[in-house]
């Protein structure tokens, strides 16, 4: 089970915020949420965060000429 109310977003979505179908079902649930005004704020990713992505997740594909 995906823990989503399907019910409840389809009628947020279609009856709600009035979207078509096509329209609901091409949104992401992050498009729908904030949309719905429920978004929550997250923290950006700062130097500190994205250097330690970088070690945790090296790009050496062993290219020296990489740019």
């Amino acid at each position: 089970m995906s823990g989503f109310d399907w019910p409840a977003l389809m009628q947020a979505g279609l009856h709600g915020l009035r979207l078509k179908p096509a329209e609901f079902w091409a949104l992401t649930p992050a498009e729908l949420r904030l949309m719905l005004g429920e978004a929550k704020s997250h923290t950006p990713l700062v130097r500190s965060g994205l250097e330690a992505l970088m070690r945790a997740y090296p790009d050496d594909n062993g290219d020296v000429n990489d740019g």
